[in-house]
């Protein structure tokens, strides 16, 4: 059995939405660890986070204050069924991400942002593994709000999926 994973960005809480979409929040308790690649807003939605997860791992983005910026770091890591995440919310240009990503995180297997509220699943030349989930509550310029789950299994990444939630 692998180790199940959500992936998350760009919540933008209370500003983007009111609250977190209940098909999001009812992935929380079927999956072991929870990654949200920054701009909370609100410190709210992280204590709701925390509360429900076995597992949370976050950053800040640039449109968190203080008070999330002193709970979360800017970069986080974990080692997850011997598949190494790196977590950030900015990753600059689509232009030359891949190169840029794998030269800045050389001993990650994975690499989960945000900031851009479009999903990526790409994979640079070394490998590395890059993911973003989109917003579940700010869908900008993208036909949906979107979510990512997948699967840690026999030390690599399986079943990446790109989830739509309906429109509101």
């Amino acid at each position: 059995m692998g180790v199940s994973v959500l992936l998350i960005s760009d919540t933008h809480l209370p500003k983007r939405a009111k609250r977190l979409p209940a098909p999001l929040l009812d992935e929380l308790p079927r999956v072991d660890v929870v990654f949200h690649a920054g701009d909370w807003v609100d410190t709210a939605t992280l204590d709701l986070l925390e509360s429900r997860s076995r597992r949370l791992v976050g950053v800040y983005g640039n449109n968190d204050g203080p008070e999330l910026r002193a709970r979360l770091p800017e970069t986080a890591y974990a080692d997850l069924g011997g598949v190494r995440f790196g977590v950030v919310h900015e990753t600059g240009p689509a232009r030359g991400r891949e190169n840029r990503c794998a030269a800045r995180f050389p001993g990650i297997d994975v690499l989960v942002f945000g900031h851009s509220h479009i999903p990526w699943d790409t994979t640079a030349p070394t490998g590395l593994r890059l993911l973003n989930p989109g917003s579940p509550t700010d869908r900008r310029r993208q036909p949906h709000c979107t979510y990512m789950t997948t699967t840690v299994t026999g030390g690599r990444l399986t079943e990446v999926e790109l989830h739509r939630l309906p429109r509101r």
